[in-house]
């Protein structure tokens, strides 16, 4: 998926410390994934690894993986991050819809709802069909994305405080308010996100906005795009932690098994 609308995505990634501060807090996932990498045996592979914030712990634990992403300076920090750790990491700079790894394995996943990049049915279907080709038969597939809610789409096209937290480097708060419109046709959110750097006097020295656009996928909708996809959908959550998927979800966790091609 290369089209000018994952390109304007970009800007969001452009400044892969700051995705860092940002996000390194989040371990939810990576417990996750551990007890799946714990039952497989081989390579593993992390799409749309970023920086590598779920690719480095795995390898830590001794695993080897391979990080697949198309931001070539996110993959650029995640290649300094591992620079003197003797990890078994390779970085691999590719299109994740247009995978042409050489390898196969037993266990692929994608978090980080990076699932919801991918914009268009054609892009969706690239995506499945490249981790089809090369997961092994029966092998596994995890990924995570948005829950379609009402609260969720239908948000309020004007400017709105998301959160606060605190930079790690300057110890100043940054207050992050984001703008949102839906187009229902393409079910593609449309999102500004506003960050107001503060100093020790909580005064805004800084303004930065960034633009993304974020696909929302049904469940039923999902449990037809895997099954034409050659996959079984083993089990379906609402968060990291197999909490069962309700109305009022705010994630839909898949883990699939390989079953056809």
């Amino acid at each position: 998926m290369t089209d000018k609308t994952t390109l304007d995505n970009f800007e969001e990634y452009n400044d892969p410390i700051l995705y860092d501060k940002e996000n390194n807090i989040y371990l939810e996932d990576i417990t996750f994934l551990e007890k799946w990498a714990s039952r497989t045996e081989g390579i593993i592979i992390d799409l749309a690894c970023g920086t590598g914030r779920a690719t480095i712990p795995l390898a830590r634990k001794g695993y080897k993986l391979i990080g697949v992403d198309l931001h070539k300076g996110m993959l650029n920090e995640a290649r300094k991050k591992t620079s003197n750790l003797n990890l078994q990491i390779d970085w691999i700079t590719q299109d994740c819809s247009k995978l042409d790894l050489n390898v196969k394995s037993k266990f692929i996943y994608s978090v980080g709802n990076s699932f919801q990049h991918f914009l268009t049915n054609d892009a969706q279907d690239g995506l499945l069909m490249s981790v089809n080709r090369h997961l092994e038969t029966n092998g596994i597939f995890i990924f995570g994305t948005r829950f379609p809610s009402k609260e969720e789409l239908f948000q309020q096209s004007k400017e709105e405080y998301w959160k606060t937290y605190i930079d790690t480097e300057t110890q100043n708060n940054v207050d992050v308010y984001t703008i949102c419109s839906y187009d229902p046709l393409n079910q593609v959110q449309h999102n500004t996100t506003i960050r107001k750097f503060k100093n020790m006097d909580e005064e805004v020295i800084n303004e930065v906005r960034t633009s993304i656009s974020l696909r929302y996928v049904f469940p039923k909708e999902m449990e037809r795009i895997l099954t034409v996809n050659g996959f079984e959908i083993i089990n379906v959550y609402a968060d990291w932690n197999e909490t069962p998927l309700t109305e009022d979800s705010y994630q839909m966790i898949y883990v699939c098994r390989k079953i056809t091609r």
